[in-house]
């Protein structure tokens, strides 16, 4: 059973120093192409933002990580709002930091700060869950069998991913691994 951490909705947080402010946005996603389209809405909303710097973690197992300091000195952004995910033991999130620079120069150890005290505190803000891996599974049935097929879905941790209900229906589902129960009624409702 592969459980982990990770946070339910958007949080953001607050950072400014010499003029310069820092907006962070941790935001839960489940991929790598998910956080790039939250990276191109931030980069709209903002077209004034001097940079917006990021880092992501994805998969129970964690391996899946990049961070980008999006112009800003060599490491200086992108590994201390890594180091904020990593701190929190999160995954599958997405923390941007998006910059107006405000005149005056802070150095590699002020952006640090900076970039890892906001994104800190959106974290801080964050509702943190532990939640577990999940599987998918496509299902075909008749039209006869949906009352069976919906009455079990309702009754138990099932999220519907995809559905068409004709007079051949289709769903797709993800649950969670460790409810091996499912896939055994499902066989017996549909007598596969």
């Amino acid at each position: 059973m592969s459980k982990y951490r990770t946070i339910t909705e958007l949080s953001e947080g607050f950072y400014k120093e010499k003029g310069s402010k820092f907006l962070a946005f941790a935001v839960p996603c489940k991929s790598e192409e998910e956080a790039k389209i939250d990276l191109i809405t931030y980069r709209k909303k903002y077209p004034q933002a001097a940079h917006v710097c990021y880092a992501f973690r994805f998969g129970s197992d964690k391996k899946t990580v990049r961070s980008s300091d999006d112009g800003e000195p060599s490491n200086s952004a992108g590994p201390p709002i890594l180091g904020q995910i990593q701190s929190f033991d999160l995954t599958n999130i997405l923390i941007a930091v998006v910059r107006f620079y405000g005149g005056t120069n802070l150095g590699v150890g002020g952006l640090i700060n900076a970039y890892r005290t906001a994104a800190k505190e959106a974290l801080e803000l964050a509702q943190i869950v532990e939640r577990e891996d999940e599987q998918i599974l496509e299902i075909n049935f008749s039209f006869e069998q949906m009352p069976l097929v919906m009455k079990l879905i309702k009754s138990q941790t099932i999220t519907i991913l995809e559905q068409t209900f004709d007079n051949h229906c289709f769903l797709k589902i993800s649950f969670p691994v460790s409810n091996t129960l499912i896939v055994n009624q499902l066989e017996k409702i549909l007598k596969i």
